[in-house]
């Protein structure tokens, strides 16, 4: 909203006064006063709006770094997931190898003769810890046979 810049003639500026005691005595007039008093409640809306702002600015920050970690997850878990039908390939393809059981035993149950023949276990044991395991293993046989001597 633009102010004109015309300046008043003395005789009118004086009349106005005149005719206002009480604009004399603080310079301005009502209208003024109020035009003051508007503005004043005007930017203290805006200071609330801008620290509003902020806050909303500070919300979405810390929501493009959530939303980056779970891109980052997202990521991982796909690479997982494409990675299944390797997995599931390899496993077929050793179970495919190793030998099925023979039936020497015909005095199976008749259920499980019915039933498929299931492919051995696939165990994987890293290499790195087979010495521990192996002494672990042997300390847990010996203190089981120690302790069925016992009993």
């Amino acid at each position: 909203m633009a102010f004109s810049s015309r300046t008043l003639p003395s005789h009118l500026r004086q009349g106005s006064t005149s005719s206002n005691p009480g604009a004399q005595s603080t310079g301005q007039s009502p209208a003024l006063v109020a035009r003051v008093n508007e503005k004043k409640a005007e930017l203290e809306n805006l200071k609330e709006l801008r620290d509003l702002s902020a806050a909303v600015a500070n919300q979405m920050e810390a929501l493009e770094q959530k939303l980056a970690t779970l891109s980052d997850g997202t990521e991982a878990i796909a690479t997982v997931v494409g990675n299944w039908h390797n997995v599931l390939r390899a496993i077929n393809m050793a179970s495919a190898k190793i030998p099925s059981p023979q039936n020497a035993d015909e005095t199976q149950p008749k259920a499980q003769e019915d039933s498929l023949p299931l492919p051995q276990t696939l165990v994987r044991i890293p290499t790195e810890h087979a010495p521990a395991l192996q002494a672990q293993a042997e300390g847990v046989m010996e203190s089981e046979q120690n302790s069925s001597i016992v009993s």
